[in-house]
C-alpha cells in the first residue's frame, strides 16, 4: 500500500518541444536534450537509471543498456501557456481552458494607473525584459528616485523589483499585495512577482527574498483532496505561493536547490502520510532564464548527485515521482520557459518498470497519487496506477 508520495518538480527541465510550440516561437527547443549536446561529458547516470534516457525523444543520450528502474515517459500539457501556475496548477488536477493574459508591450495605462493610485508608489520600466537585464539598466534610477521597477515578461507575470536598501521587504511584499488585487478579472495574471536585489550600480544581485503572489487555484486540486481526507500535504519551495497556501498542511521555503533538497529529505523522516510536494526552482531561476548552460548543468548534476540520497531515504510505502513545469532551454536565444513536454518518473520498488510513452494532461500525475492514496476525486484524466501495478502484488500497493 502506498501512504505517501514524494512529488519533485525539477522547475523547467523540459523533454522536447510540442506540437504547438511553434505558437510560441519555440520552435527546436528541449531543454535537457540541448543541454546534453551543447556540454562535453554531460551525464545524469542517476536519473537514467531511473528511465530518463528511455524517454521518447531523448534515446541519443542513452549510454547502456541498463533496464530502467521505474516507470517513465513524458507528458504533454493540456492548458495553453507555459508558466509555472498553470504547469503546476495542470499538475495539481486543474486544467485551463483560457491562458493566463500576458503584457509584451507593457501594462495598459489603466492597470498602472490604478497601482500609482493604490500604492502611492510610482515606478519605471513596465515592459517586457529580462530581469537581471531591467535592474541593470533601471537600478541606479530606482535607488535615486525611490520608483519600483516594473516590469514583465512572456510570461503572466507582474514583476516589481526593488533595492532591499531603498524599498524595505515588507514594504515591497505589501505593494505586490495590492497588486494582486488589482490584477483580477480580464487582467488576472498567474503571479505578481516581488523581486528584491541588493548591490551597488554595475554590481546588482538579486536575493533569495524573492515572493510570488498568485491568484487562487479557480478548483479543487489534488492538495484539497489530500488534506481533506487527514492526511499531510508538505510544501516545499515556492509551492506554497502558487497554492496560496490552499490545501497545504505544512510549508517550508528554501533559499536554493540544495535548501530544498534537504528540506525533502528532512520530511521524508518524518512518519508522515500523504504528499511532500517540492519545486527546485533554481534550473529555471538562476540558468534557463539567464542561457545558462554550464550552471543549468552542473545544477542537473547535483541533483543527480543527490538522488541516491532521496531513494535511500524513502520508506516501503512511499512512491517518488519527478516531472517539471515547463521548459526554459537555455540554449536557445530566448530567456522565456518554452513550450515543452515534461518528463515522468516513477518509482517504488514494487511498482513495475515500464515505458509510459506519452500521455496527455499533467493531471495525469494527480489523478495517479489520489488513486494511490485511495482518495476518491472528480480530476479528468486516468490514473496510472493499473498500468504501474500490472504483474506485480497490487495488495501490497
Amino acid at each position: 500500500m502506498i501512504n505517501r508520495v514524494i512529488l519533485i518538480v525539477l522547475d523547467s527541465v523540459g523533454v522536447g518541444a510540442m506540437p504547438d510550440a511553434h505558437l510560441y516561437g519555440d520552435e527546436g527547443s528541449n531543454t535537457l536534450l540541448n543541454i546534453y549536446r551543447t556540454l562535453d561529458g554531460f551525464k545524469l547516470e542517476n536519473l537514467e537509471e531511473f528511465g530518463l534516457s528511455h524517454i521518447e525523444g531523448l534515446q541519443e543520450i542513452r549510454y547502456n543498456d541498463v533496464s530502467p528502474k521505474g516507470a517513465y515517459g513524458r507528458i504533454a500539457e493540456l492548458s495553453p501557456g507555459k508558466d509555472t501556475t498553470t504547469g503546476h496548477w495542470e499538475i495539481a488536477g486543474i486544467v485551463l481552458e483560457q491562458a493566463f493574459p500576458t503584457y509584451p508591450n507593457g501594462f495598459p495605462k489603466e492597470v498602472m494607473d490604478a497601482f500609482t493610485s493604490i500604492t502611492g508608489k510610482g515606478y519605471i520600466g513596465n515592459k517586457a525584459a529580462s530581469g537581471t537585464v531591467i535592474i541593470e539598466e533601471l537600478g541606479e534610477q530606482h535607488m535615486k528616485t525611490g520608483k519600483v521597477i516594473v516590469y514583465t515578461s512572456a510570461d503572466s507575470v507582474f514583476q516589481i523589483a526593488a533595492h532591499e536598501d531603498i524599498v524595505p521587504l515588507e514594504t515591497l511584499y505589501s505593494i505586490c499585495e495590492q497588486a494582486r488585487e488589482i490584477l483580477q478579472g480580464k487582467h488576472a495574471v498567474g503571479r505578481v512577482i516581488a523581486r528584491p536585489f541588493i548591490g551597488t550600480p554595475g554590481d546588482f544581485k538579486r536575493t533569495s527574498n524573492r515572493k510570488d503572489f498568485s491568484l487562487k487555484p479557480l478548483e479543487k486540486t489534488m492538495l484539497d483532496y489530500i488534506s481533506e481526507s487527514d492526511m499531510e500535504v508538505v510544501a516545499i519551495g515556492k509551492i506554497e505561493d502558487i497554492f496560496v497556501g490552499q490545501g497545504i498542511t505544512k510549508s517550508i521555503h528554501t533559499k536554493n536547490n540544495a535548501d530544498g533538497i534537504q528540506a525533502t529529505l528532512d520530511a521524508i523522516s518524518e512518519n508522515n502520510k500523504g504528499l511532500i510536494f517540492t519545486n527546485l526552482v533554481d534550473f529555471d531561476m538562476h540558468f534557463g532564464h539567464r542561457n545558462d548552460v554550464d550552471g543549468y548543468g552542473k545544477a542537473l548534476e547535483y541533483f543527480d548527485q543527490k538522488l541516491p540520497d532521496i531513494v535511500e531515504a524513502l520508506k516501503p510505502d512511499d512512491l517518488l515521482i519527478m516531472t517539471a513545469d515547463h521548459g526554459c532551454d537555455p540554449t536557445t536565444s530566448s530567456t522565456d520557459h518554452s513550450r515543452e513536454y515534461v518528463p515522468l518518473l516513477i518509482f517504488n520498488p514494487r511498482i513495475k518498470p515500464k515505458d509510459l510513452s506519452t500521455l496527455k494532461g499533467f493531471n495525469v500525475i494527480s489523478k495517479t497519487i489520489l488513486d494511490f492514496l485511495g482518495i476518491p476525486n472528480e480530476i479528468g484524466n486516468t490514473s496510472l496506477r493499473p498500468l504501474l501495478t500490472e504483474d506485480s502484488n497490487r495488495e501490497s500497493l
